[in-house]
């Protein structure tokens, strides 16, 4: 949810300064900017929720810990290569597959009612995808229409 409300709030402020500013409405520039901020927002979970993060990956997948800081860094990188002209449409299409990839994580964690924050197996379950997998799909679409389709 918290993704959700960084994501639509800085969209918001980023269309009205653009009306303010340059009297125009760009709504393209603003959609990425708010998925540059959401997306930087989302790292910093890698970072300070480390533990309740590995819980999400499977078994099989080796190195954990560094699986999920090599994933914040790639948020990180996706956040500005977003806002570069010449990068922004390759990081989109790499954004969408990240997007579509990290899914089955949240959906294992939510089997697990892995609760990520707390690093615990106290999570909301699988009531968590009735959330989740619309906000993911509005992730992509989010990135596709401001990205690749502008």
């Amino acid at each position: 949810m918290k993704p959700f409300i960084v994501l639509v709030a800085t969209f918001a402020i980023a269309v009205i300064i653009f009306k303010i500013i340059r009297d125009q409405n760009e709504w393209a520039l603003a959609a990425r900017i708010a998925m540059s901020v959401m997306l930087v927002f989302t790292a910093s979970a890698h970072f300070v929720f480390t533990e309740g993060m590995t819980m999400m990956l499977p078994g099989f997948i080796p190195l954990k810990r560094e699986v999920v800081y090599l994933t914040g860094i790639l948020e990180i990188a996706a956040a500005i290569g977003l806002l570069i002209p010449g990068y922004r449409i390759v990081t989109a299409y790499l954004l969408i597959l990240f997007f579509i990839l990290i899914l089955p994580a949240n959906i294992r964690a939510a089997l697990q009612h892995v609760d990520y924050q707390q690093a615990t197996l106290a999570g909301n379950g699988l009531a968590y995808l009735w959330f989740r997998i619309p906000l993911q799909i509005l992730f992509i679409l989010w990135t596709y229409f401001s990205t690749i389709r502008h």
